[in-house]
């Protein structure tokens, strides 16, 4: 796993990745906007007034064209996949696809520049301070992925069997390979299959919710 240092976690950008996902500059973001691909990478605190409880609410959704795409998704910290609350049907593709809903999530985002990618990896949990009902959220950066290769038109008919079972290569400044976080590799995998999934109506991350043990 790529360890993020003290100083590097806690340095301006690592903070503002952490909290708000990839920082991205405003052409990359007007090229999105353009070509209609909505992502959301925001998280909400919400309360559950029934449970008497607060909750972390994320959005997966994104998608993709042939030269872009971009993605965000939510887990559980151990990797393992998270049941949606609802998922979301829209006329308009590449928007937003399930509701999750958690005392703690780790977000994955990615955004794919033609065959470069960039990835931020962040963990978001509840924090509650002394004298404060409301909690406010606590984010740490776990991986940061910058200018990753994948030589390959995932979007492209010919490599639709190679979706969701390859990820980009990550190079440190040195040009050594970086190591994907083990626990991640799957979501990271199924996000990189999002990221170039022309005209996305599913999530890709998300699971659906079991219902005495049989998969809604």
């Amino acid at each position: 796993m790529a360890i993020v240092s003290h100083k590097q976690a806690t340095s301006p950008a690592s903070r503002s990745h952490a909290m708000h996902g990839l920082s991205l500059p405003a052409a990359v973001l007007s090229a999105i906007q353009k070509r209609g691909i909505y992502c959301t990478s925001s998280l909400s605190i919400e309360h559950q007034y029934l449970a008497n409880r607060y909750v972390l609410r994320g959005v997966e959704s994104g998608g993709a064209v042939v030269d872009i795409g971009r993605a965000c998704a939510y887990l559980p910290s151990d990797g393992n996949p998270l049941p949606w609350l609802q998922s979301l049907d829209s006329i308009a593709v590449n928007g937003r696809h399930a509701i999750f809903l958690a005392d703690n999530l780790v977000r994955i985002e990615m955004l794919r520049m033609v065959r470069t990618y960039e990835l931020a990896i962040s963990l978001h949990t509840l924090s509650f301070l002394p004298g404060r009902i409301r909690p406010e959220i606590a984010s740490k950066l776990l991986f940061r992925g910058r200018d990753g290769a994948l030589p390959l038109d995932l979007w492209a008919d010919q490599n639709k069997s190679l979706r969701g079972r390859i990820a980009p290569t990550f190079y440190n400044r040195a040009g050594e390979p970086i190591n994907l976080p083990r626990r991640f590799e799957e979501a990271i995998r199924r996000l990189t299959e999002a990221v170039c999934c022309i005209g996305c109506r599913h999530t890709h991350v998300g699971v659906p919710p079991k219902t005495n043990g049989v998969a809604t």
